[in-house]
């Protein structure tokens, strides 16, 4: 059974940083693309950034690039997602993804899902 499972959420003031991990098991995800996404109330679920774990190559949003980022720990079978110097509008409880399909940022692409960690920016 697939399990990704965040962490490290919480209040944080503004320009702090946060590091969020996500424990992947249940499946080898060598060949999968892994993905943090972002949800605030009535709003859909917006992209932030995915790595292909094969090889680490990453990809972000544009509204992150340049303050946060995305690894892998391979021999943890962890993702992590680095954010500096946070804003108030980073606000949103924020998921980890996994999909088999190459360079999306579709949720709909996306198959198994954590769920969620609540990351606040206090102003």
């Amino acid at each position: 059974q697939v399990q990704l499972v965040e962490s490290g959420g919480g209040l944080v003031q503004a320009g702090g940083s946060l590091r969020l991990s996500c424990a992947a098991s249940g499946r080898t995800f060598s060949s999968y693309f892994m993905g943090w996404f972002r949800q605030t109330p009535g709003k859909e679920r917006e992209f932030v950034a995915r790595i292909r774990w094969s090889d680490g190559i990453t990809y972000y949003a544009d509204s992150v690039k340049g303050r946060f980022t995305i690894s892998r720990d391979n021999a943890k079978n962890t993702v992590y997602l680095q954010m500096n110097s946070l804003k108030p509008e980073d606000t949103a409880v924020y998921y980890c993804a996994a999909s088999m399909l190459s360079g999306s940022s579709s949720p709909s692409a996306y198959y198994y899902w954590g769920q969620g960690t609540q990351v606040t920016v206090s102003s």
